[in-house]
């Protein structure tokens, strides 16, 4: 049995899956936690990952490995490979005004046009002037810049600050594409902007192919290039063109792979590139699973009693709509909007169909992002909705009411740490493996255009 080892180095933790090469299996497996907050110093990723790889029983037998981890997130490198401050985190918003300086000077529909994206908060670039405007002493020591999956490959590879080789650091298309500084459409990097935003050039990874390899571990295990969380889902998932997935979490994700790059100068759209060599255009939202924590929490029920609630109330919930924008909302960009629920009446303002109305307009939300993708040109032959809302029945089935395509929901799974395994494999065998996919739910299709056209209705 040859082995491969996948790694998902994400916001709360680290993951490591050992897995057969050969059929995907997951043999093993090992995980630690990271610290909170949304500036954290590398070094506990580090530790976390050395800790993980131990619990999942070591390297000793595996041939290849690969690191899936956190997208956007700036690591700041001097000229010893020494780490210059804590890494601000894709969620560290300090940086708002930074991207908003950024499209002030640059333009967004230039910026969507030479990257693929407007800039927000989370990308690299926005980082890196904000670290430019407010510690302008730690901008100037800056000799690399580097994300988080980057480092860590980096390390893992022997390098550090007493082997400080910066022109070792290798990324992939997925995470280069979101740093703000990239384009998917050309593959090269756009300096211009790097210098705008931190204020003078400086060392960028090399990016490498998805089935290259970034060197070795221990000199023996084949280090892969690795990706970004996205998109190493959708490498674990098995997307191909023409499937779109919409992953149901703390937030909301709607993402497809295409054979095309796109650009959206309105900035809903992210102009990612996959981990394949494609592309992975991206749509995000803040607002997904803790719609239903909050309905749940409020009728007084769990996840089930909820899911069973919505299940028997008719589709539309007798016209009662909840536009579900309890925390503010990316898309559309409200960042101080409110909840609102519309069409209460004595005759719909009933437990059921509340229930119904909470998994509708977070369903909806999503269903607006896959239609932003649409027009532009992506199409979505298969929904494949994940994440651990979509583990309820209540959203499997009214998905299949809301979005225009097929919906399957894929047994629960590491899919990033799988996706990150896959390229290990790739990158040892010179071949993408067919993994399968188990598919845990595939509800009948039943599409209910009334259900977005009222929830629409009542923006």
């Amino acid at each position: 049995m040859t082995l491969v080892a996948g790694v998902d180095s994400s916001t709360q933790s680290c993951k490591v899956l050992v897995v057969d090469a050969g059929t995907g299996e997951v043999v093993r497996e090992g995980r630690a936690a990271h610290p909170s907050g949304t500036s954290v110093d590398p070094e506990a990723w580090w530790v976390a990952l050395q800790t993980a790889i131990d619990a999942a029983g070591g390297l000793d037998d595996v041939d290849a490995i690969s690191v899936g981890g956190q997208q956007h997130g700036m690591v700041a490198l001097d000229a010893d490979g020494r780490v210059i401050r804590d890494a601000l985190l894709w969620n560290d918003t300090r940086s708002a005004d930074a991207a908003a300086a950024l499209i002030a000077e640059f333009g967004a529909g230039p910026l969507a046009h030479r990257t693929g994206s407007v800039p927000v908060a989370s990308f690299t670039s926005t980082k890196l002037r904000w670290l430019r405007d407010a510690e302008p002493a730690n901008a100037a020591r800056v000799a690399a810049v580097a994300l988080p999956h980057d480092w860590l490959t980096w390390r893992l590879r022997g390098f550090g600050p007493r082997r400080p080789e910066l022109e070792a650091l290798t990324t992939d298309r997925s995470d280069a594409s979101g740093t703000g500084y990239w384009s998917p459409t050309t593959g090269e990097y756009d300096r211009g902007l790097l210098v705008a935003a931190l204020g003078h050039d400086a060392i960028l990874p090399t990016v490498l192919g998805p089935a290259d390899r970034a060197g070795l571990v221990d000199g023996r295990v084949i280090a892969g290039v690795g990706a970004g969380d996205n998109a190493g889902a959708a490498l674990g998932l098995g997307a191909v063109d023409g499937d779109v997935v919409v992953s149901i979490g703390t937030s909301g994700t709607v993402f497809a792979v295409t054979g095309a790059p796109t650009s959206d100068a309105t900035g809903t759209v992210a102009g990612f590139a996959d981990a394949s060599g494609l592309f992975l255009p991206l749509v995000a939202t803040l607002n997904a699973a803790r719609v239903l924590d909050a309905i749940a929490g409020l009728l007084g029920v769990d996840h089930a009693e909820l899911a069973r609630l919505a299940l028997d109330a008719e589709p539309g919930a007798g016209g009662l709509v909840l536009q579900p924008w309890f925390e503010g909302e990316r898309t559309p960009n409200l960042p101080d909007a409110t909840a609102t629920l519309f069409g209460m009446t004595l005759a719909t303002t009933t437990r059921e169909r509340l229930a119904r109305a909470a998994v509708e307009g977070m369903l909806c939300g999503l269903a607006e992002g896959l239609q932003a993708l649409q027009s532009l040109g992506v199409t979505a032959e298969r929904v494949l909705l994940v994440g651990g809302g979509a583990q309820s029945p209540a959203v499997a089935a009214i998905a299949a009411q809301v979005f225009d395509a097929p919906v399957v929901v894929p047994r629960p799974g590491e899919y990033v740490a799988i996706g990150a395994a896959a390229q290990a494999a790739w990158a040892l065998t010179g071949h993408r493996p067919a993994w399968p996919v188990p598919i845990a739910a595939g509800p009948l299709r039943d599409h209910r255009p009334e259900i977005l056209a009222q929830y629409r209705a009542r923006r």
